[in-house]
């Protein structure tokens, strides 16, 4: 879909109609206006798990895929299947063209450890690129409060990165929300969240964190990095959005 399908001054108006509207609300919407042109990238995060439990009564036939870089932790892929026997939503790996093994071979070692961008880009950026080709929009799981990039996201907005729509359900709920509500629904949550992993990515550039730290200082530890990529704003030439 292009920009032009959905101009700026559309999606401004359903942003700022949607600003204070729930997250099933805000779904609902998305559904309405997208599906079946609708998908969901998921990294099993406890704001991911919301939405798919919100998913489950509003559309379960979403597609919804995760992408599988070959560095998860082993209890990030055991959580797939306990969606799927909660839910009846599986979800589908998308994984990069090479293996780790491919990968680390050409690059003479894991980039994860001098090349972090370069090996986000490869592993997460490009597979997410090819797996939203045909969908008009797209659901992610990121809160406003979580980083600065984020602050500057809208319920609604056009992504230009991956050229299509964005939709951001949770974007203004904050952290106690999130486990208010899987409490209350005894939603199905990663374990290494009650570990000290209140943000959890790929096991070589995630670790724990002492309590009152940031919730994503274990992300990238002891560097400026804090994003992988896919939530970085770009902004389309001549384009407000």
């Amino acid at each position: 879909m292009a920009l032009t399908q959905w101009t700026e001054q559309q999606l401004n108006e359903a942003c700022v109609s949607l600003e204070t509207a729930t997250p099933q609300d805000i779904l609902r919407y998305a559904v309405k206006n997208f599906y079946p042109k609708l998908t969901m990238a998921t990294a099993f995060g406890a704001e991911g798990c919301c939405i798919l439990h919100m998913l489950a009564e509003i559309e379960p036939k979403v597609k919804v895929f995760n992408l599988e870089t070959g560095y998860q932790f082993q209890e990030t892929l055991d959580l797939r299947e306990k969606i799927k026997q909660r839910y009846n939503i599986e979800v589908e790996f998308v994984k990069p063209e090479l293996t780790i093994e491919e990968y680390e071979k050409e690059h003479g070692g894991p980039l994860y450890r001098h090349r972090p961008d370069q090996c986000c880009f490869d592993r997460k950026v490009l597979p997410l690129r090819k797996a939203v080709v045909g969908y008009d929009a797209w659901l992610s799981a990121i809160r406003a409060d979580q980083t600065t990039q984020r602050a500057g996201a809208g319920v609604v907005q056009w992504d230009a990165k991956f050229n299509l729509v964005k939709i951001n359900p949770l974007l203004r709920w904050n952290k106690k929300d999130v486990w208010d509500f899987i409490v209350k629904n005894d939603v199905p949550y990663n374990p290494l969240h009650d570990q000290g992993y209140p943000s959890i990515g790929c096991w070589p550039c995630t670790h724990q964190v002492k309590d009152g730290e940031d919730e994503r200082s274990g992300r990238w530890a002891g560097s400026a990095k804090k994003e992988c990529g896919l939530h970085v704003i770009e902004h389309q030439e001549g384009s407000g959005i």
